[in-house]
């Protein structure tokens, strides 16, 4: 059983009766990240554009880093060639090459939570970041989680605040890094959708093995930062950060 299917497992009916009513819920364009959300001064920040012409938000983080604050949302690669769009479940299931998809299969999600891609699209020699960006590695994320308190409490300072996109309570959620994760759910290895304002779940780069790599979730529950390893046919957020 995957990551993917444990984290459903564990949170059990819980997740299957919040899932089951708002898998139609739309989220709130008018509640899109702004220094509002950010419960400490922004230092060091700008904006990127990705290759589509895409603008991107980004501050510098206590790990000296600077990450982009908002999912990446691009659907091509820096070499021009197209990601493709894969809707159909079944075509999903077996894919070994990159591919993308909006939660529910409906574009109102992509202003706000951005695209889900699958690892293969991640890892693609092509570049899914913009240029002078990369997708965070595995190492990255923990520099970030242990400049925050470490695994137990940086999720609280890595979530945005409040209920416009996370359900309620969204424990401990301070953002006071400005990072401002966003819970955009997944897609599994089967093609099927979930756990969208409960989970950030966010792939990083580094390989565990030839059928899984490694991420990093966020819970609307809790304040840690979950590491495990995946299916690399799921489909999750990413995030990048300056080369």
């Amino acid at each position: 059983m995957n990551c993917f299917s444990k984290i459903t497992f564990c949170f059990g009916l819980l997740f299957v009766f919040f899932v089951s009513c708002d898998k139609n819920k739309k989220p709130s364009q008018n509640s899109l990240i702004t220094t509002e959300n950010v419960s400490t001064p922004i230092q060091k920040s700008g904006t990127a554009s990705d290759v589509e012409g895409n603008v991107y938000r980004y501050m510098e983080m206590c790990d000296g880093k600077e990450w982009m604050i908002e999912n990446l949302n691009v659907s091509h690669y820096n070499n021009g060639d197209e990601i493709p769009q894969v809707q159909d479940p079944q075509e999903w299931a077996k894919l070994k090459t990159g591919a993308w998809c909006y939660y529910l299969n409906d574009s109102s999600y992509g202003p706000v939570f951005g695209k889900l891609y699958n690892w293969y699209a991640v890892n693609d020699p092509r570049g899914i970041a913009p240029q002078g960006w990369r997708v965070a590695t595995k190492e990255d994320w923990k520099q970030l989680t242990d400049c925050l308190g470490g695994e137990n409490v940086a999720g609280g300072k890595l979530k945005q605040i409040g209920s416009s996109h996370w359900m309620s309570p969204n424990v401990g959620a301070v953002n006071t890094s400005g990072f401002s994760a966003l819970p955009g759910g997944g897609r599994s290895s089967k093609g099927d959708f979930t756990m969208v304002d409960n989970l950030g779940v966010f792939w990083t780069t580094t390989n565990h093995d030839e059928l899984q790599a490694w991420i990093r979730h966020l819970s609307y529950s809790n304040t840690y930062v979950v590491e495990f390893y995946n299916d690399k046919r799921n489909g999750f957020s990413v995030r990048v950060l300056k080369e």
